[in-house]
């Protein structure tokens, strides 16, 4: 059985790491990673990185490598990935799973604004505060470039590139992090605003208590919308038993 893994997350590298302790000698499993990231955490089994070529660049790989089963555990913000993988393997009779974390939920003493894309998201920040902290990843700050008057601090893994605010300092870290040391980051910053996206999980939630802790406003992106009638499930446990059930597919 070959199993396809689109990655990129860390529900895709705790599923390949199940199933390579499976040690079942007729699975094989292929994580694909889209190559955005410099220097990716590798997950155990085959690794291809960069993209298909589309829908039907994908479909044509599925076929050309036997594969039986497709988990979709990319980002939830990856929403072409997402619809080209449905429609990819519809094509090519492929059955398809989503491995989606849940989204976070406010809490008591949280101050939310909602956005609907990083262009609201942008326009809700005038009266919001003048110290920003973004955390929306290096590829979506062209929808802040036309701010010129607040100061950003932005994370992401790699550096990020123009078109990006003026006035920004770059932060080069990746996940897990602590409340601690998010808490310590916002005073020593001087932060009054964070700017997410609802990427869910564990690994970047302790700035949310952080932000909660010091009564700091948070504008949170909203996920897109997925692809409908894929099953979906939140753990990389509960897409192991789906692809145990899932039966050999005749090629």
């Amino acid at each position: 059985m070959h199993v396809l893994i689109l990655g990129g997350t860390t529900e895709a590298r705790g599923l390949a790491e199940l199933l390579a302790a499976d040690a079942r000698p007729d699975l094989r499993v292929t994580t694909s990673l889209a190559g955005r990231v410099a220097a990716p955490r590798l997950p155990p089994g085959q690794v291809r990185i960069g993209g298909f070529g589309g829908v039907d660049g994908l479909a044509a790989w599925l076929a050309e490598h036997r594969v039986d089963a497709v988990v979709d555990a990319t980002h939830p913000f990856a929403r072409a990935m997402s619809f080209n993988a449905a429609r990819a393997a519809t094509a090519a009779g492929v059955p398809l799973l989503a491995l989606r974390r849940p989204g976070w939920q406010p809490a008591a003493g949280d101050r939310w604004h909602e956005a609907g894309s990083l262009e609201e998201a942008a326009a809700l920040l005038s009266g919001l505060g003048a110290r920003i902290f973004l955390t929306t990843g290096r590829t979506g700050l062209a929808a802040f470039a036309d701010l010129v008057d607040p100061w950003f601090l932005v994370r992401s893994v790699d550096p990020p590139q123009a078109p990006h605010p003026p006035r920004m300092e770059v932060l080069l870290d990746r996940g897990p992090f602590a409340v601690e040391g998010e808490r310590a980051l916002l005073r020593r910053h001087r932060i009054d605003v964070l700017v997410t996206k609802d990427s869910g999980g564990a690994a970047t939630a302790p700035k949310l208590a952080a932000a909660r802790e010091a009564g700091l406003p948070v504008v949170v992106v909203r996920r897109p919308p997925t692809p409908e009638g894929v099953p979906a499930v939140a753990t990389p446990e509960a897409a192991v038993d789906w692809i145990r059930s899932t039966p050999t597919a005749a090629h």
